[in-house]
């Protein structure tokens, strides 16, 4: 076996490893005004609901997850990132009323007689915090 052939599947690793820390997941978290302010939960303990609990609560804010799709990172990093926004301002849980995948921006090429608009799509959640009574 020639040093090429040995050195292949190590660049094929290489490549699958860059594509897999491209996959992007940003958050922007928003208390409500008014209401009251708890101390942190721990982000293990936090439920992902996609309806609301019957269970009496209280909705302490609102956070906006921005996920790349080209690559998808996995399901279970959003709802991690999504636990960790909740616990910083003290939820229980944290609701899922919105989750898509739009247009987030696009880019123009091409020359000035013959331009391409291209869209970006990113996967966008926003989830309620509440805390349970």
């Amino acid at each position: 076996m020639s040093a090429t052939q040995h050195l292949r599947p190590l660049l094929v690793a290489g490549v699958l490893l860059l594509l897999a820390a491209c996959a992007n997941i940003d958050a922007q978290t928003t208390e409500y005004v008014g209401v009251p302010h708890a101390a942190p939960t721990d982000p293990a303990s936090v439920e992902v609901l996609r309806r609301e609990p019957a269970r009496p609560h209280d909705r302490l804010g609102e956070v906006v997850v921005d996920a790349s799709t080209e690559p998808p990172p996995p399901v279970t990093d959003i709802e991690q990132k999504l636990r960790e926004e909740a616990a910083k301002i003290g939820g229980h849980a944290v609701v899922v009323v919105y989750d898509r995948i739009q247009p987030v921006s696009a880019y123009v090429s091409g020359p000035l007689w013959a331009r391409d608009v291209e869209t970006i799509n990113g996967r966008k959640l926003k989830g309620i915090i509440i805390r349970y009574r």
